[in-house]
């Protein structure tokens, strides 16, 4: 077999494979069923091998691998490489682990001090959420809306176990001591939960009793119909003073109590039916009556509105009720035709008036005779062409004319 050579190794004529180093060379091994070239081939594969673990570890090293997982690994494949039997620059290598060893403080410190830095934010995103449900512990029980704060509490106690899980390990004094606080204060609050929902069920429970009491009252009105609808509401009154009784007990009681209430009002609408039907036709003659009347609200003669007026209410009298909804409308549009007609009645006697009119005749005597002189002492004041008692003379006497016609 003839030899055969590479850069990095050769393979002699008994078919053993020798690779080249910085003290010569040493054999590798044999391929003895191949040619001198797959044989090499063979060898230099292996040593392809051993340089994409190198390149995998520096890729490690540049994504933050853990430096102790690092520095073994180096240790491992200068082993390995050390006595590799492969064909390639095993020095190469070498030397890149050797680069690598030196990283690996680096990393170490650099870890180091991002490990306390996450460490330290931990600490202050776990604190937050210590002084959180603290918060929640503080506040006034009786004012609590409960709901919201069992709500809250499940959300920071889910959020305090994920930050556990996902975060990093906490010095064991410091996580000792925001747990206890963290504990602390969601015993504080389910405490006062517990406390709160055992009073609330006090409550509850002496509302359900007085609504069962108000219940019965409302159901025994029955036999009354519509004559029990003014107790009815008075219950009704008091079942809204009785406060909560809880969701499911309120509900089925209001049923119940409503039930009886429908009842009343189920009689009050038959007897309303029955009015409708009966009282009906009186509304069409009060209408036809009130068509009638309703001129009378221009009518300005005294007598003849009177007159016509008390024909109209004798027959208003004795037609009747009329539908309960209908008798604010009609009374209303009569009692408007009624003030008319006693408006022109309080005309007449203003008008009429003994008393007043006889002050009103000595007035217009006294204004009269007032006149008479003021006429003279204008001729007066014309003849002696004094033109300031001219004017008084005018003024005065037109002041006496206009209050003589006012009351005319």
């Amino acid at each position: 077999m003839a030899e055969n050579q590479a850069p990095w190794g050769r393979v002699d004529e008994t078919g053993t494979v020798f690779v080249r180093t910085a003290d010569g060379e040493r054999s590798v091994g044999q391929y003895p069923d191949g040619t001198p070239e797959e044989a090499l081939a063979y060898f230099e594969r292996k040593f392809t091998e051993l340089a994409g673990q190198v390149t995998l570890l520096e890729q490690r090293v540049k994504r933050g691998t853990a430096a102790s997982d690092v520095a073994k690994t180096v240790e491992n494949l200068k082993s390995s490489i050390a006595e590799a039997n492969a064909v390639g620059d095993l020095a190469s290598l070498q030397a890149r682990l050797d680069a690598l060893g030196g990283a690996v403080g680096e990393l170490t410190e650099k870890q180091q001090a991002e490990a306390k830095a996450a460490v330290a934010t931990a600490l202050a995103e776990r604190t937050t959420l210590v002084e959180e449900v603290e918060a929640l512990a503080g506040q006034d029980p009786a004012k609590a809306q409960w709901k919201q704060v069992s709500a809250a509490l499940d959300a920071l106690f889910d959020r305090w176990q994920k930050h556990q899980q996902d975060g990093p390990r906490l010095p064991k004094s410091e996580g000792n001591e925001l747990w206890k606080r963290f504990r602390a204060a969601r015993t504080t609050i389910e405490t006062h939960r517990k406390a709160f929902f055992a009073e609330l069920d006090t409550v509850h429970k002496d509302a359900r009793i007085r609504k069962h009491e108000l219940l019965e009252k409302a159901e025994a009105l029955a036999p009354k119909g519509v004559d029990g609808i003014p107790g009815y509401r008075a219950l009704l009154d008091e079942w809204k003073r009785a406060g909560r009784a809880g969701k499911k007990s309120d509900d089925a009681l209001w049923a119940k109590f409503k039930a009886a209430g429908d009842v009343l009002y189920a009689a009050k609408a038959e007897l309303d039916a029955r009015d409708e039907a009966e009282f009906g036709a009186n509304l069409e003659k009060k209408l036809a009556l009130l068509d009638e009347a309703e001129p009378l609200l221009t009518e300005t003669d005294r007598g003849v509105a009177r007159e016509k007026l008390l024909t109209i209410q004798r027959r208003w009298d004795e037609v009747g009720k009329v539908p309960r909804d209908k008798v604010r409308t009609v009374e209303d549009r009569m009692r408007k035709v009624e003030t008319a007609v006693r408006k022109l009645d309080e005309e007449h006697w203003q008008r009429n008036n003994p008393e007043k009119k006889a002050r009103s005749e000595g007035l217009a005597t006294q204004l009269e005779e007032a006149i008479a002189k003021l006429d003279q002492e204008l001729a007066e004041a014309k003849a002696s062409g004094d033109a300031k008692k001219i004017s008084d003379a005018q003024e005065a006497l037109d002041a006496r004319k206009a209050w003589l016609a006012a009351i005319g």
